[in-house]
């Protein structure tokens, strides 16, 4: 993801952040992309993943944490 569209794109950090700093943050509308960037790097690299990828890795988080 080049700079330019980073800087377009609207981030979002978790409801559960817990105001340190050290978050990830998620922006979900980009062309059927799910982009991840580390928010203390916000001009730093980009993870993109298609919808399917992001879906299945929610839902193996979702079913780590029912099992603790």
């Amino acid at each position: 993801m080049d700079e330019t569209n980073q800087a377009a794109t609207i981030w979002r950090k978790s409801t559960r952040s817990n105001g340190s700093g050290d978050c990830v943050e998620v922006a979900d509308r980009l062309s059927g992309q799910v982009g991840v960037r580390d928010s203390k790097n916000a001009h730093g690299p980009v993870l993109l993943f298609d919808g399917q990828a992001w879906r299945s890795f929610l839902r193996a988080l979702q079913q780590e944490r029912s099992v603790d």
